[in-house]
């Protein structure tokens, strides 16, 4: 490396990148967050430069404030229309001044102009933002994205470029060359320090990041340990997304009712926080269309994909009897489990454990297709999407799966560092949904379980609004979004008058009509200035959703900007200008050279050949010499498998159409782990199917021998379990079977096959169970809610004492009905033993047995009031269910016969 580049930071042809560090600061209190992002530049150079950084800041941030700090002073920036912005900014550089520009390219991305940064001096661009902050039990997260990764940009190369991305703009992305800052290996680090002041004392966490914690009485300031990379100095690397998760053992501590704002003269604005309680609701839940959508690019690879597997099987089982479902597989292409939706039964859930065991990662991030096709098959259902890809055509996909959609609902999964956020918080909103996002250390099944669950949940639909006493204007959302049981729901609005009253929602649950009224007190006074952004920000977004076109559309626009301009707020039509005027030797001649700011690869990304970075920045092209260029010059890395660096490879070229289903089922690639243990025949099964059974790579043998302690237990309870047949089933089967090639039998055969092994019961080893064979237990539910049993008796009896057993045994583990991951895995256990109690007339030992339990893990006056009608007939249960005491004691009897 040249004597050069051991100095600082330089680009290929020897320019020196200005930016010298990025600092976080703020505050994170009761019902929101204010932070500071301070970019700190310094000019080594001998001339005037102008610095373009392209960095990301979270999707649901509303900007606030722009500033620039030069030869210590400090300028404010002030809103502006976005040409009229960009021309006061290059208007002030031509002239010699000082000058920054702020634009929104992506609602979650941004590019930060610094003209002539003069030779020596220090330059400081700070930028505010908000975000409103919710508890959900009991928990609030926060997370700050550091880098605008790479993405798959579809479509021809088409257009003139506007900005100085490494790719061009194509049909699909026109502004693909805003959004692809060029990759290097920056100097420039993150530094953070957060002051955390909810009240209440927190325990503060972080899956991402080592964290210095301070504790201030109830306050904590937060920041970050150093890396190995910049020891020495207080700072880390910009290549994964910050995340905090703030925990408190009250689930209500964080969370204000209502919050206001209102100056003397003039309108007040308010927020209306409600968690609704809807468990109660007595409304059998409809039947539910579920399609599930899950990546196995190559990016998912090592852990990733695993646990999604793990967490696809738990959720199959949350569905009930009489449910529709499919699960569709996508990489460069797509193949699903079968051509259409299928009714959820014992023997289609055995199938579909037994697709999914054997899918396997590789290839690109092609998601219109398959989200498209899936909407399309549930279009008034349920998707829930599993994806750790970066698109650059995420208004292209929300379009097409707004068109394709009647009532559905998209679950979003966002797994890793640096995932399209913004993509799945606008399917989540406009379509009623959820997302949640996954940072590597944290399970995937886990989040993945207890999210499906709320897709599942009780919720109020149709809402509508009633004010009495006071009177509320411009209310956001614009389109109410529906209760969610357990979820917070905000409504933002104005008033002219403050005044005491209440405000009433009603909608309906299934058929059943739903009403609940909140007092809202509006005050005269009020100190809260966020608020009144906040809403500001809600209201600007419902009108960029309202999709107008024409004179409506250019109406709008300018109702948005005039909103803007008002409340100081950046959006896709204003952005923040800030101009320092210089006199005399600090006023530039001429035009700065531009230097374009590179950013760090996301960490576990393989994108480089090393060599080339040596003594510089590496080209975009020559950068990615090893990855497989998209049309359009959009980029797909293949990452860092877990354990090592690999050598870069080019990613696998789409399949043939032969080979390649584009929506028909057709069967995965060879599985990467052992077939699900109801089905001891579907190993054999597995490599009919798979064309051809392969031995375990190398470095999957590795790993299963790394893996250990609890992580590696509770992942290999979820995985499905290979049993081995014994030489009694196997002779019945040859007997009975004609001999015949497994790698040539259909997959239909071979899933009949399937269906003919016994399935394992659990009756005999879940007395022993141990905290981290949870999962493993649950992921033996059957399909009609109860677990397989052994021993005398019909099979109604069999089934009803192993369910009984295994619900005792959660709840020796404290897993109710109301626990927030299983619960709905329990009430449907519960709910399948309630209807078997007519088959158990016959062997009153186990209808109490089961009727016991199922009362000791039901939460609900309802449900229990339904297993109180039941066990009416059973003398052993007269008087004992309104003593849990004697209850739980006899049952645990009971379980010993």
């Amino acid at each position: 490396m040249n004597e050069q580049a051991r100095c600082g930071l330089f680009t290929r042809d020897g320019a020196q990148v200005p930016l010298q560090g990025v600092e976080v600061s703020g505050e994170l209190l009761g019902g929101h967050a204010r932070v500071r992002v301070t970019q700190r530049y310094r000019n080594d150079e001998k001339k005037p430069v102008e610095a373009v950084y392209t960095f990301p800041l979270p999707s649901d941030a509303t900007l606030s404030a722009f500033s620039m700090t030069c030869a210590g002073r400090r300028v404010a920036g002030v809103v502006k229309e976005r040409e009229e912005a960009f021309r006061t900014y290059d208007t002030a550089i031509t002239e010699g001044h000082g000058a920054a520009l702020l634009d929104q390219e992506r609602p979650n991305v941004f590019t930060a102009q610094v003209g002539n940064l003069l030779p020596g001096e220090e330059t400081l661009v700070e930028v505010e933002f908000l975000q409103a902050l919710t508890a959900e039990e009991g928990s609030v997260r926060w997370m700050l994205p550091t880098l605008v990764a790479p993405r798959y940009m579809p479509g021809a190369a088409q257009g003139d470029r506007t900005a100085h991305g490494s790719a061009a703009p194509t049909t699909r992305v026109p502004d693909a060359d805003r959004i692809s800052p060029p990759i290097g290996t920056p100097d420039y680090g993150l530094r953070m320090d957060l002051l955390i002041d909810v009240g209440h004392a927190v325990v503060v966490e972080s899956p991402s990041h080592a964290l210095d914690i301070t504790r201030e009485g109830t306050r904590l300031r937060v920041g970050l340990k150093p890396d190995r990379a910049h020891e020495g100095r207080p700072q880390v690397a910009l290549d994964r997304d910050v995340v905090l998760n703030l925990r408190n053992a009250n689930p209500d501590v964080m969370l204000t009712p209502v919050v206001t704002h209102r100056k003397a003269e003039g309108p007040g604005t308010f927020a209306l926080t409600v968690v609704p309680d809807l468990l109660n609701l007595a409304a059998a839940p409809p039947r539910q269309e579920v399609v599930f959508v899950v990546d196995t690019s190559g990016s998912m690879d090592g852990e990733s994909l695993p646990q999604a597997q793990a967490a696809l099987r738990l959720c199959l089982r949350h569905l009930r009897e009489g449910d529709r479902f499919n699960v569709i597989a996508f990489e460069n292409s797509f193949r699903t489990f079968t051509p259409a939706p299928v009714t959820f039964t014992q023997r289609t859930l055995e199938q579909a454990d037994a697709w999914v065991a054997g899918l396997r990662a590789s290839g690109g991030t092609e998601l219109l297709t398959p989200l498209v096709a899936a909407m399309k098959a549930a279009p008034d259902g349920v998707v829930v999407l599993l994806t750790d890809g970066q698109v650059g055509n995420e208004a292209e996909i929300l379009e097409a799966v707004l068109a394709a959609r009647g009532t559905g609902r998209v679950f979003s999964f966002g797994i890793g560092t640096n995932v399209s956020d913004v993509l799945l918080r606008d399917l989540a909103r406009r379509t009623d949904g959820a997302v949640e996002f996954i940072h590597p250390g944290e399970r995937i099944d886990d989040k993945v379980v207890a999210q499906f669950s709320k897709a599942l949940a009780p919720r109020v639909t149709d809402l509508e609004v009633r004010f009495d006493g006071v009177e509320a204007s411009e209310l956001g959302p614009a389109t109410l979004p529906p209760l969610v049981d357990g979820t917070p729901w905000t409504l933002f609005g104005r008033y002219a008058q403050a005044g005491t009253g209440s405000v009433t929602l009603k909608g309906r649950s299934g058929r059943e009509p739903f009403s609940l009224t909140v007092r809202l007190e509006l005050p005269a006074l009020s100190d809260r200035p966020v608020v009144e952004k906040l809403w500001a920000a809600e209201r600007i977004r419902g009108w960029l959703d309202a999709g107008l076109v024409g004179r409506r559309a250019e109406a709008m626009k300018d109702r948005i900007v005039q909103l803007a301009l008002t409340h100081q707020l950046a959006t896709r039509y204003t952005s923040f200008v800030v101009v320092e005027e210089r006199q005399g030797e600090r006023r530039a001649s001429g035009t700065p050279e531009t230097r374009v700011v590179p950013v760090n690869a996301p960490a576990g990304w393989n994108m480089f050949n090393q060599g080339q970075l040596e003594g510089g920045l590496a080209p975009a092209e020559e950068a990615y010499d090893d990855a497989e260029p998209v049309t359009g010059s959009g980029i797909i890395p293949k990452p860092q498998p877990p354990g090592g660096m690999a050598r870069p490879t080019r990613n696998r070229a789409p399949a043939p159409a032969s080979a390649v289903s584009r929506g028909g089922a057709m069967p995965p690639p060879p599985p990467s782990m052992p077939a699900p243990s109801a089905m001891p025949l579907q190993a054999e099964a597995r490599d009919g199917f798979a064309f051809g059974a392969m031995p375990p790579a190398p470095k999957e043998q590795e790993a299963a021998k790394r893996k250990g302690g609890l992580l590696g237990r509770m992942i290999s309870a979820a995985m499905p379990q290979k049993l081995a047949a014994s030489p009694a089933d196997k002779s019945r089967r040859e007997q009975h079977e004609p001999k015949k090639d497994k790698a040539e039998a259909p997959p239909e055969a071979l899933y009949e096959e399937a269906e003919q092994a016994p399935v394992l019961s659990v009756a005999e080893s879940v007395d022993g169970l141990a905290a981290e064979d949870v999962t493993s237990v649950l992921g033996r539910q059957l399909a009609n809610g109860l677990w397989a049993g052994a021993g005398e008796g019909p099979e109604a009896v069999r089934q009803a004492r192993a369910t009984a057993r295994v619900l005792l045994v959660l709840l020796r583990e404290g897993i109710t009905s109301s626990h927030p991951l299983h619960g709905a895995q329990v009430k449907k256990a519960v709910d399948a033993l309630l209807a078997l109690a007519s088959q158990l007339t016959q062997a009153p030992d186990v209808a109490e047995l089961a009727l016991g339990v199922a009362w000791l893990v039901a939460a609900g006056p309802r449900t229990r009031g339904r297993i109180e009608q039941a066990a009416k007939p059973l003398p052993g249960l007269d008087g004992r269910l309104a003593d849990a005491d004697a209850l739980r004691q006899h049952v645990e009897t009971l379980a010993t016969r």
